[in-house]
């Protein structure tokens, strides 16, 4: 045998050894959606402004969605909402007050009160 067969050999050996990126599901895009730009959806008195950010995908009921999380801005401030993904626009309910459903599963769930200048959430009825 040839060293130009040994070496052939070899190469062909270690491309057949060698890990192959996942094949895509069929009818699934091999690459991950980009996440959606963050999104002015609402404002306040004083310059307040509500906007859209993180976005996680979800499910349910036999669809998908995709639920954003909440961030206060005023100027050069920012406040994140923690733990509050929402599908559903939030409603400016006074000058330091705004509502927001929590999404589950494709679908409004419990209403949260959030205090404009804290982004501190609280479940309203309690």
């Amino acid at each position: 045998m040839s060293v130009r067969a040994v070496f052939g050999a070899a190469f062909l050996g270690g491309l057949a050894c060698a890990e192959r990126p996942a094949a895509a599901a069929p009818g699934q895009d091999a690459t991950p959606a980009a996440p959606p730009p963050d999104s002015l959806v609402a404002r306040a008195a004083g310059g307040t402004e509500i906007w859209f950010t993180l976005a996680r995908g979800d499910s349910g009921g036999g669809t998908t969605c995709t639920s954003r999380t909440i961030e206060i801005r005023r100027g050069a401030t920012r406040i994140p909402v923690p733990l509050l993904y929402t599908g559903t626009i939030p409603e400016v309910v006074n000058d330091t007050t705004l509502r927001a459903s929590l999404s589950s599963g494709c679908r409004p769930g419990d209403s949260y009160l959030v205090d404009l200048r804290t982004g501190r959430p609280v479940r309203e009825g309690r």
